[in-house]
């Protein structure tokens, strides 16, 4: 059976893939361009030759207008200092996502000491689809504070539970048939979750808010890609004022502003009416929501977060290119 979640993969990947092939083609003959062989490649590869052949002329035709403004905004994708300056082309694993890297495609040169990543994405906007289990610290994961045993004390219990109700049934049952699971699992954990955050802000504010947004929305700058249904946006997150730069005398056409990271929390509870959503609102005009669901139809003892941006700095470089796929 195909899950949501192997469907969204694929054409994810894919639409990396279709990205690494535009990059290469249309900067082989103004620069040396070497594509980085390795098994998230292959991964990408197979992912895009499975998808149909209107699905790949479709990516292909959303990452050539992709890749045409991203060399009108990055000139050093374009210029090299002499012939040993190779333009290395990379796909990276999705481990680097653990560690707060969201970058999917990388055009790297060496010699420049220079670097910029791309995050693709195929219609959707979610920033990170992170997990909570018994064994997860996500404090100390997220934002380099360790998650206190008052929280594990709460949700260990929990987590446990369903592992037990898992383990009986031999991995069949199913969480529909549970019963009430959002008051007896969802609620407590978000209520915890929440308790938490607030709890580990008191303790290192500016540490916090700051690395909350780095985990989530990406800690090296990057140009997110959306593929849409007639559309392309990309968005420059210019955190740390990596992206953008000039060649010599050569300037980008387009200035991608840097992005202020958040340095306070102002506010951290359940979204109104739900009991599966907590909103996170900080300063510097950036506001998250964080909605727990179970990732699978079976009982598992670990929950997901889908987690988005609602509110971002004016900043946040945006641009949308209209496509027609007829």
């Amino acid at each position: 059976m195909i899950t949501t979640e192997s469907k969204q993969m694929t054409t994810g990947k894919s639409f990396e893939y279709a990205l690494l092939v535009q990059f290469e083609e249309k900067l082989k003959d103004k620069t040396n361009v070497e594509i980085i062989k390795n098994s998230a490649l292959e991964i990408a590869k197979g992912c895009f030759e499975n998808v149909s052949v209107a699905q790949q002329s479709e990516y292909l035709l959303s990452a050539s207008f992709a890749v045409n403004f991203l060399m009108d905004i990055e000139p050093r994708l374009s210029n090299d200092i002499g012939k040993t300056d190779i333009l290395q082309l990379e796909i990276l694993s999705d481990d680097h996502g653990k560690s707060g890297d969201v970058r999917d495609v990388l055009a790297i040169r060496l010699l420049q000491k220079w670097e910029i990543g791309v995050s693709a994405k195929n219609n959707h906007h979610a920033v990170k689809h992170s997990r909570l289990s018994a064994n997860i610290d996500f404090g100390g994961k997220w934002l380099g504070v360790k998650t206190s045993k008052k929280y594990f004390d709460t949700v260990i219990p929990i987590f446990n539970n369903l592992e037990k109700i898992r383990k009986e049934s031999g991995a069949k049952k199913k969480w529909s048939e549970l019963g009430d699971y959002h008051s007896a699992v969802y609620v407590p954990i978000l209520k915890a979750f929440i308790k938490e955050l607030k709890s580990l802000y008191k303790k290192d504010s500016a540490k916090v808010a700051s690395n909350l947004v780095a985990y989530l929305v990406g800690n090296k700058d990057f140009y997110k890609v959306i593929k849409g249904k007639n559309c392309v946006e990309i968005y420059a997150y210019n955190i740390n004022g990596t992206l953008n730069l000039p060649f010599k005398e050569i300037l980008p056409k387009y200035k991608t502003p840097k992005v202020p990271l958040p340095t306070g929390i102002v506010n951290i509870n359940f979204k109104t009416g739900s009991e599966t959503t907590a909103i996170v609102t900080m300063n510097n005009d950036w506001i998250l929501s964080f909605r727990i669901h179970n990732a699978s139809s079976r009982v598992e003892s670990s929950l997901k977060f889908d987690i988005n941006l609602l509110k971002s700095p004016k900043k946040l470089f945006k641009n949308t290119l209209n496509i027609s796929y007829d």
